[in-house]
């Protein structure tokens, strides 16, 4: 075994790795940033394993530097015994033995050859960052090992990840650890939270001011994304002091903006501006000074929507902890955290592994192509409702048939591309290769409308576009979107004439959109989700368009990307599956029985017609009409709010009776109800329903004589008069006019327990008098002293002075007596 010198701190442990790998043939190795795991690790083990030695990388910067900083240890050029191998580029001969590939490219080797021929070893770097290709890529190698190749050396290196789960995932593999060479690091957290008002940029451009002030070296700032990166640049570059020299490094710049990133300071001080891809893949010289924003962005999957979105959030606490690592690898250093120490508390240990948030269709097809899931091995289960939702895309696209793979989509899985675009680009032919690559990277244009043609026209001819239009290219994306579109053109078969409009629609059959009425721009998709433009942008005029990119929002996405498609276009490709169909539904809208015969396409209405829906079908829209009100807007009347609460005390007192209330009438009302919906339009209606009737009918003819037993709907007067009985407030309680009493020696009583009645005497201008449940001692006692008040109000009505033996009467005395 020969090292390079100078010596790291993982140097030590590489003998005890050795000898696992002898003797288990497989290692987990737990070593922090810095240690020297990436450059000693493959070298150590080049004279002890037999064949190729594949080490895998998260990012397509981290392989390249890997593989020159591996090829200089040796004192060669990268290609010899060390080369690399990512998408679309490849350094490598018969010489090289080992072999820093991106993550990917694991998975097609295996694909293509499961027993992983010539290669002796397989190590995964960083395997902290948890992407899903890193989950897929380990399960198979473990996989391919237990099948064929026990002689497979397998290695795992982490920095921060709890590596006890890995190592038993491996099946008890030893587990080493390095502590590492970190010198002290100074930590310094705001003194309060920033103002919700505060911009992030200029928040992070004043704490790397105040850093730049009170520290001395290089200084890595993180930040979540390119644009803060750039509007954070914006906001320095008229402070910084002359000899500070300012790099951005985010995954999309070019290699050799990339390198220069990550070079040595020629002169005066380096500053950093970067995304994670600083964090513990590449190895940044002469930073003494982190500045961490403390924020992360993720791919966030919504099976509900079948949308992807990136989202910005509050980085974990293993994440800051890696950052703040960078400030004390050459020498003693400074952490400047953009948060209080109290919020610190809030944080998440560990981000979540991609393969719980991101879009599962890709995993699903290469699970598809590997013949079965049923024996693999993840260290976190891929989510089954996404997992589902990924296998019926796959589906649609023709990749799966009775859930085994086709031939089809084997095409779709060897190419390097998600599988809607992969299923365009085979269903398409060549002239699909530019929207496919297009699709696949970062937007190449800034501020510019939604319209993907603007994007296509600058791939053709860039000089032209920049000529005729004002905005601004990102030309290393264009660059690499062009050379990405050569090569996929080299796999796709013959072209098939079609717009690219069309070509869109076949990678994104659930997002072509129908503009809803309105001024609006707003959309509703195929798939049956919201979507909207804004405001101003001109493809929000069209009736149909295609959106390749929304922001994911479930509520109503925003559309980033999209082509207009005609109608034409929409028929000639999804004819055999826009049928017409009848419904009778109710409007919520409109808050009316809606009966129409639909040509529609998913959730798309294209066309409508009017429809003599059948009564039975109107009936039951009306139904679904007085679910959508509620039950206290419909018909329910006070005869047949009485009745309910009749039967809803009796029931409480334990009477067989059915369960009256309004959530259980509406969950049965099919049973009682539909009978008595015919004729029924609109909401006015409804509102006019008496439901008594339709209430009586939901009881049986004993239920019903037993009510009227024990709990009687009216009091019968003396004068024979039918008084409604009211139940709801706990006594039963009627209002009649006191003179329709006279006559009454005793109170009245209702059911077989005798309840007696509340009784709120009225003035014949059936105004309440006086209540009472003791009838007999009101005309004793009180009786005499309503009397007087009365007579003088109505003197024209009989106030007899013995009540108890009077007539009772609703009439007053005639005229002039």
């Amino acid at each position: 075994m020969h090292l390079p010198a100078p010596a790291l701190p993982i140097d030590p442990l590489l003998p005890d790795l050795r000898a696992a790998i002898a003797q288990h043939g497989m290692a987990v190795l737990q070593a922090p940033p810095g240690a020297g795991k990436t450059t000693r690790v493959p070298l150590a083990l080049l004279d002890q394993i037999a064949g190729r030695i594949v080490m895998l990388e998260p990012r397509r910067l981290a392989a390249r530097a890997a593989a020159e900083r591996l090829a200089e240890s040796l004192g060669e050029e990268v290609g010899a015994r060390v080369g690399y191998r990512i998408r679309g580029e490849a350094r490598s001969s018969k010489a090289t033995r080992i072999e820093v590939v991106t993550e990917g490219i694991l998975t097609r080797m295996l694909q293509s050859d499961p027993s992983l021929e010539g290669i002796g070893a397989v190590i995964f770097d960083e395997f902290h960052e948890r992407s899903l290709n890193a989950d897929l890529g380990l399960a198979l190698t473990l996989e391919c090992r237990a099948a064929l190749r026990e002689d497979l050396a397998l290695i795992v290196m982490s920095a921060t990840l709890d590596a006890a789960p890995v190592a038993d995932l491996l099946g008890d593999a030893p587990l080493l650890t390095s502590e590492g060479r970190a010198y002290p690091v100074e930590t310094r957290w705001l003194d309060k939270p920033l103002a919700r008002d505060s911009r992030l940029p200029q928040a992070v451009a004043d704490l790397t001011r105040k850093a730049l002030a009170e520290t001395s070296g290089g200084i890595l700032v993180f930040l979540p994304g390119e644009g803060e990166i750039r509007r954070t640049a914006a906001a320095l570059t008229p402070h910084l002091p002359a000899d500070t020299q300012l790099h951005t490094l985010f995954g999309a710049m070019d290699f050799k903006a990339q390198r220069a990133a990550i070079a040595p300071a020629k002169t005066g001080r380096k500053l950093v501006l970067a995304t994670s891809i600083a964090e513990t893949s590449l190895t940044i010289s002469d930073i003494r000074v982190v500045v961490d924003a403390g924020l992360a962005r993720r791919a966030r999957f919504d099976p509900n929507s079948g949308m992807s979105r990136l989202v910005t959030e509050r980085a974990s606490i293993a994440e800051a902890e890696q950052r703040r690592g960078r400030a004390g690898r050459v020498a003693e250093g400074n952490c400047y955290r953009l948060w209080t120490k109290g919020q610190e508390g809030a944080m998440q240990g560990f981000a979540p592994a991609e393969i719980e948030t991101a879009d599962l269709s890709g995993l699903a097809l290469e699970l598809a192509l590997w013949g079965s899931d049923d024996g693999l091995h993840f260290l976190t289960p891929p989510p089954a409702g996404p997992l589902a939702e990924a296998r019926a895309l796959l589906h649609d696209l023709g990749a799966l048939k009775a859930h085994r793979i086709t031939d089809h989509g084997r095409g779709m899985a060897a190419l390097p591309l998600h599988p809607r675009l992969a299923h365009m680009l085979l269903t398409a032919g060549k002239s699909a290769a530019p929207l496919a690559a297009l699709i696949a990277e970062r937007d190449p244009l800034q501020a510019a409308p939604a319209d993907l043609s603007l994007r296509l026209k600058a791939l053709e001819n860039p000089r032209q576009f920049a000529a005729e239009h004002p905005y601004a290219i990102r030309r290393e994306t264009l660059e690499r979107i062009r050379r990405d579109a050569k090569a996929l053109a080299r796999h796709a078969p013959a072209d098939q004439g079609l717009e690219p409009a069309e070509m869109a629609a076949l990678a994104y059959p659930d997002r072509i959109g129908l503009r809803r009425k309105g001024d609006a721009p707003r959309y509703l998709l195929s798939g049956g989700k919201g979507a909207a433009f804004d405001a101003a942008d001109p493809l929000g005029q069209n009736r149909l368009i295609v959106a390749t990119d929304l922001d994911g929002d479930t509520r109503e996405a925003r559309i980033r990307q999209a082509l207009p498609l005609s109608d034409a276009s929409l028929r000639a490709l999804f004819g055999a599956q826009i049928r017409w169909s009848d419904h009778c539904d109710w409007s919520p809208r409109d808050t009316r029985i809606i009966a129409q015969s639909r040509e529609t396409l998913g959730a798309l209405i294209l066309n409508t017609r009017n429809w003599d829906a059948p009564p039975e079908a109107r009936a039951h829209a009306a139904l679904d009409g007085i679910r959508a009100l509620g039950l206290a807007h419909c018909g329910m009347t006070s005869a047949a709010r009485r009745l309910q609460t009749r039967v809803e005390l009796l029931r409480a007192q334990g009477a067989d009776l059915p369960d009256f209330t309004d959530d259980a009438l509406l969950e049965r009302a099919e049973d009682w109800l539909l009978p008595h919906l015919t004729g029924i339009k609109t909401a006015d209606d409804l509102r006019n329903l008496d439901l008594t009737n339709a209430l009586t009918s939901a009881l049986t003819w004993d239920q019903t004589q037993a009510l009227n037993r024990l709990a009687p709907s009216h009091f019968t007067t003396p004068l024979g008069a039918r008084t409604p009985i009211d139940y709801s407030g706990g006594d039963p309680a009627i209002e009649v006019r006191l003179q329709e009493l006279f006559g009454l020696t005793t109170h009245p009583t209702i059911g077989p327990a005798r309840l007696p009645l509340k009784i709120t005497l009225l003035s014949p201008a059936r105004r309440p008098v006086q209540t009472t449940m003791d009838l007999p001692n009101f005309w004793a006692t009180s009786y005499t002293d309503v009397r007087k008040d009365m007579r003088g109000k109505y003197p024209r009505h009989p106030w007899p002075e013995d009540p108890q033996n009077a007539q009772p009467t609703t009439r007053a005395k005639p005229r002039g007596t």
